[in-house]
């Protein structure tokens, strides 16, 4: 039921709920979350984990619920839920409501955080971006720490309790290493540049190769001065690389970030900084005992092959008594060789001897054959040759007969035609044509005047 509903009827009667409901509807849909700021008193941890107290000033006071689902986050912003204690200044984000039941005006907190801890909050964001645009932060100007220090400086108060815990880490680590304290105030006022002077002092004595910046846990303004702008900047310049252990676990201050390397607390700083020497001691023994055992493995292989070499090793007459065996043996085989290769040789001469005296006896009859065969040849050769000049002559004979010169000598003659051919009848001749007529010597041309076909 809305509130315009419930008093649109002046004259209508309210029941008490009605009423409360009312008023809580027109709270909290009109007032958005806000930030108050005041003094915790009549505060109430209640069994069931919620806080019930009332925030107040010098001249008003509003009750306050902040139930266990949001007490429980507190760790973040206040270091620790047990520090929430009457008479603390603290800042709350809360939505405006009524309690019902009894008709009171309260505040449901949501967020909690000590009095002036949002400002510090702005000046920490604003500090950290405007370094982290400068690359104070840049991982590429982050320094190795050296792997086995010649000397370890420390920056803190002389009686802080990290230095003790520091000094004690570094005692039970690496207890050889001498280590130098550049005293500094770590909290309160000009705190910050004191750090500053430490460091810078560090760099220019250059009496060590790593330093540790550190102090205990603590409120946020506790160790603000690890926040201020002086100090990250003289952690920059350092030519010392520095580790940085401020706080708790939780605890991150601008320095963290400027620092070479951040460790969560004073005792982890010294423990990055110091190698724990009974693990080197270990590493050692361990190392020791893999070169003994290197070492036996390698004398045993270097006495298996001396045995060996030894079996392989044999005494000079033995040997010279080998090399004798084997120049008699190698004088035996090319003994057995020459008597074989001398006897081969001379069957091979007996065979060739035997083959010659038989081809003597047929040397003879080779020639008389020769001789015979000679003789018939060049018997045939002169019939064939008689032969021969008789059929060359016989076909002279022919060829005379057959000859035109001796035909034309005997009184005949040859005509030809203007183109030359031979004209054996008549009708070849037209009237008119020239004719070559040839003679035995000498030839005439005349000319057709009367022919006949008969």
């Amino acid at each position: 039921m809305s509130f315009g509903l419930i008093f649109e009827k002046k004259s209508r009667v309210l029941r008490i709920a009605e009423l409360n409901f009312a008023i809580k509807q027109l709270l909290e849909s009109n007032v958005p979350l806000l930030w108050v700021r005041g003094e915790i008193s009549n505060l109430v941890k209640a069994t069931s984990g919620h806080w019930y107290f009332a925030l107040k000033d010098d001249k008003a006071q509003v009750r306050c619920v902040m139930f266990r689902n949001k007490n429980q986050l507190l760790s973040n912003l206040i270091g620790n839920e047990q520090q929430v204690a009457n008479g603390q200044q603290v800042e709350i984000l809360a939505a405006v409501t009524l309690y019902e039941q009894r008709g009171d005006f309260q505040l449901t907190v949501e967020q909690m955080r000590p009095a002036g801890l949002g400002a510090l909050y702005e000046q920490f964001e604003r500090l950290k971006q405007l370094l982290e645009s400068e690359g104070l932060f840049s991982a590429a100007r982050k320094r190795a720490l050296p792997s086995f220090p010649k000397r370890i400086g420390i920056v803190t108060s002389p009686q802080a309790a990290a230095l003790r815990d520091v000094l004690a880490t570094l005692k039970l680590r690496l207890p050889s290493v001498p280590v130098l304290l550049y005293p500094a105030a770590v909290q309160g006022a000009g705190s910050a540049e004191k750090i500053a002077a430490a460091i810078a002092a560090a760099n220019r004595r250059a009496e060590c190769d790593v330093l540790i910046v550190c102090r205990g846990g603590g409120s946020i303004e506790d160790l603000w001065a690890f926040n201020e702008e002086v100090v990250a900047r003289a952690i920059a310049a350092s030519d010392i690389p520095i580790v940085s252990g401020v706080g708790h676990e939780t605890d991150f201050t601008i320095a963290d970030f400027v620092a070479d390397e951040r460790a969560p607390t004073p005792t982890a700083a010294a423990q990055r900084v110091a190698p724990d020497r009974h693990a080197l001691l270990g590493g050692l023994r361990g190392m020791a005992q893999h070169l003994q055992r290197a070492q036996r493995n390698r004398l045993r292989n270097a006495m298996q092959a001396v045995d060996y070499l030894q079996r392989r090793l044999v005494h000079p007459a033995q040997q010279l008594q080998h090399q004798t065996r084997q120049l008699n043996q190698l004088q035996q085989r090319m003994q057995r060789a020459f008597i074989y290769r001398t006897q081969q040789q001379h069957w091979q001469w007996q065979s060739l001897a035997q083959r010659l005296r038989a081809a003597g006896s047929d040397f003879a009859r080779l020639r008389e054959r020769q001789a015979n065969l000679a003789q018939r040849l060049d018997k045939a050769m002169r019939a064939l040759q008689a032969m021969r000049s008789g059929r060359i002559e016989n076909l002279a004979q022919h060829l005379i007969l057959l000859d035109p010169k001796q035909v034309l000598a005997r009184g005949y003659s040859l005509v030809q035609d203007a183109g030359g051919s031979v004209v054996s009848d008549a009708g070849q001749a037209a009237v008119g044509a020239e004719l070559r007529i040839t003679f035995a010597q000498g030839w005439a041309r005349t000319e057709v005047k009367e022919r006949s076909g008969e």
